[in-house]
């Protein structure tokens, strides 16, 4: 726990910071190696054999997705890298057929999906970067992700009684998923506060809310969904990168899914 703690205080203001003062170019950076190192611990953990380099095409995959991003040319990269990630996983498939090292199909949806699923989720904190005010909006899923997470923690331990809602996680109780999504909606509200008085931008905190209600919502779900992942692979973590937190998915799985939701909601219903 002290170690988990350490970490903590000396990991989350640097990412912090990366969001809020670097530009979308050098926050792409940061995402792409993020969401490549991620990718590499998926595969690990869904125990993808190291055939033809599959592990090397769908890191780079995965970093390419949120440079492209950077510029403007998020679509067009996403489409060429998952066409360009595709033959490269399925021609070694088609020539490795009926042999000994044959390469299951259910080996190239985790590349698929860890190549271009998870950073084209993630490259969302550096569209949200590139919007008006786009300073304040990326911190949106990191706070729904993180508040959200520690709300759930508390709740669940000082009022926690009606636990086993799902087996994926057991020790989880309602009370600790309400307290989550209050917890979200909670602070939401206050971070709103907090960018109309330091900002100086007017701000629509019942839109805020919803922010925090969905983010919330969705937060717990991806939590949940890359727990899934680990119980049905046998593994306690995805890697052992960061000590006291396991891996790089370890750490941002609740704003892998947290980040496409609130950028959806930033798009379709801005708060300032």
């Amino acid at each position: 726990m002290v170690t988990r703690i350490i970490v903590g205080v000396a990991l989350g203001p640097a990412f912090l910071a990366a969001l809020f003062l670097l530009p979308p170019a050098a926050l792409a950076v940061v995402v792409a190696c993020i969401a490549g190192m991620a990718s590499f611990e998926l595969l690990r953990c869904a125990k993808v054999a190291h055939h033809n380099g599959m592990y090397i095409f769908t890191a780079l995959a995965a970093a390419l997705i949120p440079l492209g991003h950077a510029y403007g040319f998020g679509s067009w990269t996403a489409r060429a890298v998952a066409i360009v990630l595709m033959a490269a996983l399925f021609l070694p498939a088609l020539g490795r057929y009926g042999t000994e090292r044959e390469i299951p199909f259910e080996h190239i949806i985790v590349c698929l999906f860890g190549g271009v699923g998870i950073p084209l989720f993630l490259s969302a904190l550096v569209q949200l970067k590139r919007f008006d005010n786009g300073q304040f909006y990326v911190l949106l899923p990191v706070i729904s992700a993180f508040t959200t997470d520690i709300g759930a923690y508390f709740f669940g331990v000082f009022l926690g009684k009606h636990r086993g809602i799902t087996q994926v996680s057991p020790n989880k109780s309602l009370e600790g998923y309400i307290g989550g999504i209050l917890s979200g909606c909670l602070f939401m509200l206050l971070y709103g506060l907090l960018v109309e008085y330091f900002g100086g931008i007017e701000v629509r905190l019942p839109v805020m809310a919803l922010y925090g209600l969905l983010g919330s919502v969705i937060t717990e779900i991806g939590d949940l969904s890359f727990s899934l992942i680990k119980r049905q692979c046998g593994v306690k973590d995805y890697g052992t990168l960061l000590p006291g937190h396991g891996g790089m998915m370890d750490r941002f799985d609740s704003t892998t899914f947290a980040a496409p939701m609130l950028l959806l909601l930033v798009e379709v219903l801005p708060a300032f």
